[in-house]
């Protein structure tokens, strides 16, 4: 390991999250951009803002993004060599509000119905055990505080896992439509992850995190990976069964076969 991802893994286990890391370059970003617009023209914006999911396993161009050497490189750093890719997902914020409309100041996010995600930790969704989950979002658009970028609690991942409810205000995209009740979230202590087009943030999957609604006129678009290392599991829960389809190691061996009978 070098010094460098060294530091990383340091920062990483410490916040929980890392920032700005660069993956792609001009010519890359610009032909995944080039593609995706061509899923954008075939399926429509309502279906590609959350629906593109583990479209890896149709698309090539999808495939490579999930091994890409430069996202591959700082999740060994932080998993360890053996590595499963679990799942993936185009995520999409679309700009909703026409340019003469100004949010009222004081407004919060969702009041106004437009689509954000709440606070939430990712390990309450993916009944994983055994291991971490690490998430990815790989930036296709620059990703600001004024169309949403991901806010995160430094530090959270290490509180463990916190109660859900489901969300009062309306346009969470969370597909479950939970949060974690404001009480147990310390906003005050956010810290916004803005990305430039190209590159990448990482959080672990017990990290509270959340983004607001895109109150500007751009895109933000990114492309959400879940890697796990292969000593984790599937846990069982006959009230919300789960499937990891997708799940296929990715990088080094695996010697447990947890997710062999839930890929095909």
């Amino acid at each position: 390991m070098t010094p460098s991802t060294a530091k990383l893994q340091e920062m990483y286990n410490q916040q929980g999250f890392l920032s700005a890391l660069p993956v792609l370059n001009e010519n890359e970003l610009r032909e995944a951009k080039h593609a995706f617009s061509v899923l954008e023209e075939e399926f429509g914006e309502e279906y590609t803002q959350y629906s593109l999911h583990n479209v890896h396993l149709q698309y090539p161009w999808v495939k490579d993004l999930t091994k890409h050497p430069e996202v591959l490189k700082v999740i060994k750093g932080i998993l360890g060599p053996d590595v499963i890719l679990l799942d993936s997902r185009f995520i999409c914020k679309y700009p909703v509000l026409k340019p003469d409309v100004q949010e009222n100041e004081g407004t919060k996010p969702g009041e106004n119905g437009l689509p954000y995600v709440a606070w939430h930790q990712d390990m309450r969704y993916w009944g994983i055990d055994g291991g971490p989950v690490v998430s990815v979002w790989l930036a296709l658009d620059d990703s600001l505080e004024e169309n949403g970028a991901l806010r995160v609690i430094p530090g959270s991942h290490c509180a463990g896992m916190l109660p859900h409810r489901q969300a009062i205000r309306p346009g969470n995209m969370l597909s479950v439509n939970q949060e974690i009740p404001e009480e147990l979230v310390q906003a005050d202590q956010a810290v916004l992850c803005p990305l430039l087009a190209g590159q990448m943030s990482i959080h672990d999957g017990l990290l509270v995190h959340a983004s607001d609604a895109n109150t500007s006129q751009m895109r933000r678009c990114g492309f959400v990976i879940r890697y796990v290392p292969t000593c984790a599991y599937p846990t069982e829960d006959p009230d919300r069964p789960r499937k990891f389809h997708a799940a296929e190691l990715i990088s080094g061996t695996d010697q447990f076969n947890h997710f062999s009978n839930k890929s095909t």
